[in-house]
């Protein structure tokens, strides 16, 4: 929702408040069938793999997730579980 201070001009507008969001989500999984718990943290965790996933480097996604220690993103790297073949050449992407 946008606002208007009439004596100012100042504009700006009104944030939606977390839980709201969260009731969202929650009412999506049941709509959906979806019987595992789902929440908003699902998809950091989500974001964080398919980044891993994507190639990227575990510093820039530490940097992305805002985590502190690069042992807090490493976490995500059991999701993975490809061993060797988590290696990739640089020819792989031609």
């Amino acid at each position: 929702n946008r606002w208007k201070n009439k004596k100012t001009g100042e504009e700006g507008r009104h944030h939606v408040h977390e839980t709201l969001l969260q009731k969202a989500v929650r009412s999506a999984v049941f709509r959906a069938g979806i019987v595992k718990r789902v929440g908003c943290h699902t998809f950091r965790h989500a974001f964080a793999t398919h980044l891993l996933m994507g190639g990227y480097d575990i510093r820039t996604i530490q940097e992305l997730m805002g985590h502190k220690d690069v042992n807090t993103t490493m976490i995500y790297t059991h999701v993975l579980n490809k061993g060797g073949q988590g290696v990739s050449s640089p020819l792989d992407g031609l």
